[in-house]
């Protein structure tokens, strides 16, 4: 499994703006081969922004690879380069391979 996320420092009074954008946008995951499941992270508020992740489960990172190649992946962010407003900075990626998982049985 390979878990892909984006941190964004989302400026102060943008939070709900910034959630809509993700909320009515079409991701077009469920078209990719070992795309599992995707979650949008609301985290802590700092001095000048509210910290959220994009968070991104894969079969394995080969697949995680062929989404970033893919059409799929150019539709979806078509867009991107115009929400610059909202956040500080540039999106941090950071990718990770599971080496454990522990569910509930």
């Amino acid at each position: 499994m390979f878990i892909a996320m984006n941190r964004f420092k989302v400026a102060h009074g943008s939070e709900a703006d910034f959630e809509h954008v993700w909320k009515s946008r079409d991701t077009h995951l469920n078209e990719v081969p070992g795309f599992v499941e995707f979650h949008l992270l609301k985290g802590p508020v700092r001095e000048d922004h509210t910290l959220y992740s994009s968070h991104t489960i894969w079969r394995d990172k080969a697949s995680f690879e062929g989404w970033t190649k893919s059409e799929q992946f150019r539709k979806a962010h078509q867009d991107a380069g115009n929400r610059k407003t909202l956040y500080l900075g540039h999106p941090e990626f950071e990718g990770f391979e599971v080496v454990q998982t522990v569910t509930k049985e």
